[in-house]
């Protein structure tokens, strides 16, 4: 049986989710508590990776059992029961044999998440916390200028692409008080690339850098990877689509 689990979690405590020799990634913790669980090893394939400090809504991995007939009710149950509290699964679904949660997406939507104003200790491990004065209309022109087609070779620490780093986004902002919502949707995201763009819209929008930094960086034939990038705890993957 191939089954596709939904799962959301705070990555402020763990590595990232893509398993490391010293462990202590989301899927690490997954994997060992499904093994631990079914009795048997268990190989999780995730969506994609997360950065040490991101957070999910929305991410997915499937894995495969021998087994037909287990009740994934209760398994979701005896997983979530074992689970540290800061990850949770959400669905668990039997799907086709050839599915793949990574290979099989068509798009993912991301949104990072800015807070305007003094430090405040109950929010800055879920959002960027942004304590200098900011243009914050500046910073809305800035980031729409990666909406469509481009090359984002610049804004990447990805060293080869198979579509030469060519992804095709969409930016929608929203604000509310002293909150900045990027809502990011695309065909595919590049290792930091939203943490660059927002980094670079930020330096715009302190007046560090020139609207024309980003438009030169952007579908470029000469490979110069930016040096601005946005930390962690702002971004939050919400969604795959399948």
């Amino acid at each position: 049986m191939n089954i596709l689990a939904k799962v959301s979690y705070k990555g402020t405590n763990y590595k990232g989710w893509q398993k490391q020799v010293e462990g202590n990634t989301i899927q690490d913790v997954i994997e060992n508590k499904l093994s631990q669980i079914l009795n048997t090893q268990i190989a999780i394939y995730g969506s994609g990776r997360t950065d040490s400090g991101v957070h999910a809504y929305g991410q997915y991995f499937n894995f495969k059992i021998d087994k037909d007939d287990i009740d994934l009710d209760k398994l979701r149950y005896s997983l979530n029961s074992l689970l540290p509290n800061d990850i949770h699964i959400i669905s668990l679904a039997k799907v086709n044999e050839d599915f793949h949660a990574r290979f099989s997406a068509k798009g993912k939507k991301y949104q990072y998440r800015i807070r305007l104003g003094e430090n405040d200790p109950f929010s800055n491990e879920l959002t960027y916390n942004f304590v200098r004065p900011l243009d914050v209309n500046l910073f809305i022109t800035a980031i729409k200028l990666f909406s469509g087609k481009h090359n984002f070779m610049n804004f990447t620490s990805k060293e080869e692409d198979e579509d030469n780093f060519i992804r095709n986004i969409n930016v929608e902002v929203e604000t509310n008080d002293n909150l900045i919502y990027i809502n990011f949707t695309g065909d595919g995201f590049m290792r930091y690339q939203i943490r660059y763009m927002v980094g670079a819209a930020l330096e715009v929008a302190e007046k560090r850098i020139e609207l024309d930094f980003i438009k030169n960086n952007l579908d470029t034939k000469d490979r110069k990877i930016i040096s601005y990038k946005a930390p962690s705890q702002g971004l939050f993957l919400m969604d795959v689509i399948y």
